[in-house]
């Protein structure tokens, strides 16, 4: 299944590079506009030295790795999302009847390589702001970790967004608050949400193991909200649990699809 992928991405990635200018334009398009998300932070910590007790490069920190491990699900696995327009289509069907599986040919549909700007662009911040902070050595093995941990439960949310949309062709928008509405919300300390909201990010759905527990290890920071302090280790098991979720859904998906016979 992993060469196939990466076969099927390879063909789009080929294609890309026969109109060279208009991907290295969309490629810096897209590291321009995340970019704007970093300026927003810097504008912020101009009118405070702190946002929910955090300081500036901790916040970048934060944002880096939920950038990161999201760009790279986007990219990887983002494509998933528009399974509606394929069924809508009819085109789902012909996915179906070939020997690859249907979420392999999803997820490399016009494989998005100029999504790479974003991914760029998430890195060059994380490595601005480590060289900044006070990190113990013996606590940066959690930081690849706890990207990877992140990537997987991105993943699995478009995963997840992709098998609600064999019951609600409409869902994307439904799907999209989970996966760019949980990027959003993990670039920034959870401690400035209610609480509420952060156990609901924690203990339904695991948003808060993409950085926020693990990062509160690597920063060696108390918990604002008095979660245990074996929470933080938690993210491979919380993202295996939501994977192993993620694909029964889309199993249960495949197996109650019915043709729209266009």
């Amino acid at each position: 299944m992993v060469r196939t992928y990466l076969l099927l991405a390879w063909t789009w990635m080929r294609a890309s590079a026969q109109y060279p200018v208009s991907f290295a334009l969309m490629t810096l398009g897209s590291f321009t506009l995340t970019g704007l998300d970093v300026a927003g932070i810097w504008i912020i910590f101009e009118h405070t030295e702190s946002l929910g007790g955090f300081g500036l490069f901790e916040v970048m920190f934060l944002y880096g790795t939920s950038g990161l491990s999201f760009a790279l699900a986007d990219m990887l696995f983002g494509n998933v999302e528009r399974l509606s327009q394929h069924v809508r289509a009819g085109s789902f069907d012909t996915m179906l009847i070939r020997p690859t599986g249907a979420f392999v040919q999803m997820a490399t549909d016009r494989f998005g390589v100029q999504r790479l700007g974003r991914i760029a662009q998430a890195a060059l911040v994380l490595g601005i702001s480590l060289p900044r902070l006070d990190l113990s050595w013996s606590r940066m093995w959690m930081v690849p970790l706890m990207v990877a941990c992140g990537l997987v439960i991105f993943t699995s949310i478009f995963a997840l967004g992709g098998a609600l949309q064999f019951l609600l062709t409409d869902a994307p928008e439904v799907a999209n608050a989970f996966t760019y509405g949980g990027s959003t919300l993990t670039q920034y300390p959870l401690s400035i949400y209610g609480g509420e909201l952060v156990k609901g990010v924690t203990f339904i759905v695991p948003l808060a193991f993409v950085n926020w527990q693990p990062a509160l290890y690597v920063l060696d920071r108390e918990d604002p909200f008095g979660l245990p302090y074996w929470l933080r280790f938690v993210a491979p098991v919380a993202a295996v649990l939501l994977a192993v979720a993620a694909a029964l859904a889309w199993r249960a998906g495949i197996r109650r699809y019915r043709s729209t016979g266009s």
